[in-house]
């Protein structure tokens, strides 16, 4: 009864998960959907060349408009040398700020030739790692700083949050369904007993009931699922013979039209558990080329 339980709450808490993750992400993005990611970045920017600016004593001049030159690549433009030192944690703060967490690039550039001075990648700075040049002596001149976030955008695409809680809403909605679909079908057929039967296979001390689905190990009754019984009883037809990977899923899995090399593994795990009540038999792997059951 616990198994038969088990898909209906996976499926009900998944799309309880998702109903939640859908809507956390529409308060947060409601919250922070004020300014554009240009406008963020631009901020950010701003900020960055005010601190620059005030930190070299200049209180009073306008600060020049922050320029985008293309997806993702700004221009910070300042008329005098600054604090290079002082660059690397103003932008990991004002970032910060303002949300933006994307890699990115710092090119320093002198006006006279526009060629690159100092520089570094938000990389070098994280965990409070220095940024390569500082320390270095800025000649006077006027720069640009030139900033390039490295997947060409500051913020990632909106409403990403969003389609993953509608994904999960959707696998919860599958599993509860196909849990109510087979919990109709065992009340709409239900499982004869394997007494009626007209045979089984015997194998060691068990007796797989195909039609039915029922494998007897001693006085133990398992219902098994459609490819378990057809994974076992190919096995069980050639007890004690070495069966490849390539034949087992091709006996079993090549009526689906997709076969998963995996599916191999996992089931015969399952029949392994199943048939610990059967000391008579066990399951054997070699490697790289397949599985055999064994009569002990």
């Amino acid at each position: 009864m616990q198994k038969e339980w088990t898909p209906l709450i996976g499926g009900l808490l998944l799309l309880l998960a998702g109903l939640l993750f859908t809507r956390y992400a529409s308060l947060s993005r409601a919250a922070t959907s004020n300014a554009s990611p240009d406008e963020k970045v631009n901020l950010a920017l701003r900020r960055t060349a005010h601190f620059l600016l005030t930190d070299w004593g200049d209180t009073k001049s306008q600060i020049p408009a922050i320029e985008q030159k293309g997806n993702g690549v700004w221009l910070i433009h300042l008329q005098h040398n600054f604090n290079y030192d002082k660059l690397p944690a103003l932008f990991q703060e004002s970032f910060a700020l303002h949300g933006i967490k994307e890699a990115y690039d710092v090119a320093v550039l002198d006006c006279s030739r526009d060629l690159l001075q100092l520089g570094f990648n938000s990389l070098d700075i994280a965990n409070d790692k220095d940024a390569p040049c500082v320390g270095r002596d800025m000649k006077e001149d006027c720069y640009n700083i030139k900033v390039s976030f490295i997947n060409g955008s500051a913020t990632p695409p909106p409403g990403n949050s969003r389609l993953w809680g509608w994904f999960f809403v959707l696998i919860g909605v599958l599993l509860t369904a196909k849990s109510w679909l087979s919990a109709r079908r065992k009340e709409a057929s239900p499982v004869v007993a394997p007494e009626q039967e007209s045979q089984g296979l015997a194998f060691g001390n068990s007796v797989l009931y195909f039609d039915n689905l029922i494998l007897v190990v001693g006085q133990q009754n398992y219902k098994l699922t459609f490819r378990e019984a057809k994974l076992l009883q190919l096995f069980a037809a050639h007890l004690n013979q070495l069966l490849e990977r390539d034949f087992i899923l091709k006996m079993v899995w090549e009526d689906e039209g997709i076969i998963v090399g995996r599916s191999v593994d996992v089931f015969v795990s399952r029949l392994r558990k199943i048939l610990k009540s059967d000391p008579s038999l066990r399951i054997t792997a070699v490697h790289g080329v397949g599985y055999r059951l064994e009569r002990v």
